[in-house]
């Protein structure tokens, strides 16, 4: 009888490759996420803005976003506030930084002596950039409402 050597099997070897698909349900996971919080980062007011058809314009480094709703309430960074937490606001806004530019957000139904009101308020504070914030929507204005003379339609 002879003695042989015996093949001995090697098992299974250590996988060295990377299993992609944990970290691909991870990042789809995350991606799902950002698509649903994303709308809720956006200001929380409801808000029916004029359109226009101009171009956006940049917006600066350094600005505070006024909003006035349709019932004529007035907020900075989502907090209602009267008018005299307002000025106060505004005012400490411009002995920060007194290029800081106020984004004045309007429902357009809202009464022109009120957006004058904020305004003046903004300019005695200390701020005098300020600009208005509208609705750049695709759909353009109607040609011929915009075109045509006064007394006709």
């Amino acid at each position: 009888m002879t003695f042989g050597r015996l093949e001995r099997s090697t098992g299974q070897q250590p996988m060295s490759d990377i299993n992609m698909t944990p970290l691909i349900d991870v990042m789809l996971v995350l991606v799902v996420i950002f698509i649903i919080t994303a709308p809720l980062l956006a200001s929380s007011i409801k808000l029916d803005l004029p359109k226009t058809d101009a171009a956006k314009s940049d917006a600066t480094a350094t600005a505070v976003v006024v909003v006035v709703d349709a019932a004529g309430q007035t907020y900075v960074q989502d907090q209602a506030l009267t008018l005299d937490e307002l000025v106060r606001q505004l005012a400490l806004s411009a002995k920060a930084n007194p290029d800081t530019e106020v984004q004045l957000r309007a429902d357009k139904t809202v009464p022109y002596g009120r957006i004058v009101e904020v305004m003046g308020i903004a300019q005695k504070a200390g701020l005098n950039r300020i600009g208005f914030v509208a609705d750049t929507s695709d759909s353009p204005l109607p040609v011929a409402a915009a075109t045509a003379p006064a007394g006709k339609p």
